[in-house]
């Protein structure tokens, strides 16, 4: 029998650190192959690892705060769960898809966000936590992520004001 742990034990146990848009990450690769990014932002080097992966681990009520990323992200459920991943693109058009194992239900154990398009995810109720891998093509790198402020994001989606208000920190 398998036992149950923790996420105490999990972020102690994979020497987990707070991550700015909520939850607890580490880098667990960086590949040493570089490629030119596509669109980089102005006045940035275009040279990215080919590809990065961290993990990720969101505990009950924590969530990870609207932001974006320039390169296509792919989320891989790990254990705990499911997580409700929430994406707008940049037309502002929503989708929430569930990430978890339970495929009859129409989740999926890997999602991918396509690069520049917002999301935020949590924890689906009742849950204690998701552990997570999210493997980013081309490679991570903080120039490439922001994350935005409710103001900010609201006043481009008006029609996703209550989802944007959820899902940002600071002031509203």
């Amino acid at each position: 029998m398998t036992k149950q742990i923790s996420a105490k034990e999990i972020i102690d146990g994979l020497k987990l650190m707070p991550h700015p848009e909520g939850g607890f990450f580490r880098e667990v690769h960086r590949s040493p192959m570089t490629v030119k990014h596509p669109s980089p932002p102005a006045n940035e080097t275009p040279t990215r690892a080919a590809m990065t992966s961290i993990y990720f681990l969101l505990e009950g009520s924590d969530f990870s705060a609207f932001h974006r990323v320039r390169s296509d992200e792919t989320w891989h459920l790990y254990g705990g769960g499911p997580l409700e991943l929430h994406m707008l693109s940049q037309k502002g058009e929503y989708e929430r898809r569930i990430l978890g194992f339970d495929l009859g239900a129409g989740y999926t154990p890997q999602i991918t966000i396509p690069a520049m398009s917002w999301q935020a995810a949590c924890p689906a109720p009742n849950v204690s936590y998701a552990l997570c891998g999210c493997t980013v093509a081309p490679g991570f790198d903080f120039v490439d992520f922001k994350m935005v402020s409710f103001r900010e994001l609201s006043l481009s989606y008006p029609q996703h004001e209550d989802l944007i208000r959820r899902f940002t920190r600071g002031p509203r």
